[in-house]
């Protein structure tokens, strides 16, 4: 499952509910005609995903994250030219993680058979109990299916902080994020795991030590879960911003690559969408700020040797 010096660099444009309201500024369900032109820009995303490899990206660690509903075509694309796929199955939009297809799921990833099946998870270990219940005991049917079809989890756990927890941190964000929630991701780590859910890769927001990088690692492998991997998610903060959490975590054994998206490609297409950027320039800046990303980890990665980052992925297939 696992090879010593090999990474995972995915490219995510799986967001629907978000490129709707937040891009494209679409009031309720998108037209025919807007549906086309999203579709349209997710092809931009992924012809920059294209040429960065074209451009000396490593192919066999590159990956990219897409929709059905966008970017089915691409998922096809993708699947036609061998390259790692990973798609979601969470309904978009929800602060309850539920299917988008129900209990068909499991059809629609046979259909287009991705690497890893993804789900995005808003869970905080002292937030609403019933919820919390309500989310794992769909994820543990998630992940208990997945392991029967021989097939892979990718679990983006987002811990967004409950009304007490930001009032202990001052009503700061930021420093939420720093003293408060990497506890608490291990916790939420650790219910899930003890429920029966059992990612292959954690995607992990941004940390700021690497001292909590190697915390989640610790509770990402526990009892024996050794082949068990994480990736940093961009969480669509800044490149500046999302390079220096890459560093933090790029020289933790365990750590293999990153999952980022808006943070890759937001702003080249907002100048694209209001006329200041051609499609080939916005091509081209998706390119090089995915290869910068890239370059960013692999450059941090380097500074400690293969055997003590410990193993790191290979090819899914």
């Amino acid at each position: 499952m696992t090879a010593a010096g090999r990474h995972l660099y995915m490219l995510s444009f799986d967001h629907r509910g978000s490129f709707k309201k937040d891009l494209m500024r679409i009031p309720g369900e998108p037209t025919d005609g807007e549906r086309r032109r999203i579709s349209a820009l997710k092809m931009v995303i992924y012809e920059g995903f294209t040429r960065a490899i074209a451009n000396g990206a490593p192919r066999a660690s590159c990956a990219v994250l897409v929709d059905e509903e966008f970017g089915a075509g691409i998922a096809r694309s993708a699947r036609r030219a061998d390259l790692m796929l990973a798609m979601p199955v969470e309904r978009s939009g929800q602060d309850e993680f539920d299917f988008e297809f129900g209990d068909r799921f499991g059809e629609h990833i046979q259909a287009f058979d991705p690497d890893y099946a993804k789900v995005l998870v808003r869970y905080n270990p002292d937030g609403d109990a019933e919820l919390n219940d309500r989310q794992t005991a769909r994820l543990v049917r998630l992940s208990g299916w997945l392991g029967r079809h021989d097939r892979r989890l990718l679990f983006e756990l987002l811990v967004p902080a409950t009304a007490s927890q930001l009032a202990q941190a001052g009503g700061d964000r930021g420093t939420y994020d720093r003293e408060l929630r990497p506890s608490l991701v291990v916790r939420a780590m650790a219910r899930l795991q003890d429920a029966g859910v059992e990612p292959a890769i954690w995607k992990i927001e941004g940390l700021e030590t690497r001292e909590d990088c190697h915390r989640i690692v610790a509770q990402a492998r526990a009892g024996g879960r050794d082949e068990v991997e994480c990736v940093v998610l961009g969480r669509g903060e800044n490149l500046d911003r999302v390079a220096h959490w890459l560093r933090q975590a790029a020289p933790v054994g365990g750590y293999v690559g990153l999952a980022v998206g808006r943070t890759i490609w937001l702003d080249a297409l907002r100048e694209h969408l209001a006329g200041r950027l051609g499609e080939d320039a916005t091509i081209d800046r998706i390119a090089a700020n995915y290869r910068e990303m890239i370059d960013v980890y692999t450059s941090a990665a380097a500074t400690t040797s293969p055997a003590s980052r410990g193993s790191a992925r290979q090819d899914a297939r």
